[in-house]
């Protein structure tokens, strides 16, 4: 989609943490909610992370590098901030919107911005190349959403 792909491909984990939320299966909810809500975007993470990295090489082949087409990479790495925040995170409508929001704006942000390491791993070729920058864009916006999350809510 465009414009901005990549953001259109960093919604649906975001959108299907809300949806979670909104079922009551989400880190709020200890026990069986909370493996739901982990299981579910593991899951997606897992299977935009193998599509990227097997059909990568095909993809830049056709496209170029990194290629804007692909947004399984954004897929996968925007599941990372949404896992294992603390259940405040999801006690209440505001606080649950200020997460999903936050935890999509961090990684959009860091993916574009792709402070060190991320630049330099897209030069690894195929879908390794195409997938690990953005998982190191997600690792910083997790990192800075748990710090967020705990001093805050």
């Amino acid at each position: 989609m465009r414009p901005a792909s990549g953001t259109w491909g960093s919604l649906p984990p975001v959108v299907l943490a809300a949806c979670l939320w909104l079922l009551g299966l989400s880190p709020q909810h200890p026990g069986t909610p909370t493996l739901i809500y982990h299981a579910a975007l593991l899951t997606v993470f897992l299977i935009f992370a193998i599509a990227c990295v097997k059909f990568g090489a095909a993809a830049e082949a056709k496209f170029g590098h990194d290629p804007k087409e692909v947004v399984a990479d954004e897929t996968s790495a925007q599941c990372l901030p949404l896992l294992f925040l603390p259940a405040a995170s999801f006690s209440t409508l505001q606080s649950t919107a200020l997460t999903l929001a936050s935890a999509f704006l961090l990684f959009r942000i860091l993916d574009i911005w792709k402070p060190w390491p991320a630049h330099q791993l897209q030069r690894v070729p195929g879908g390794w190349g195409i997938l690990l920058d953005d998982l190191f864009a997600a690792l910083y916006a997790a990192a800075l959403l748990q710090l967020a999350t705990r001093v805050v809510l």
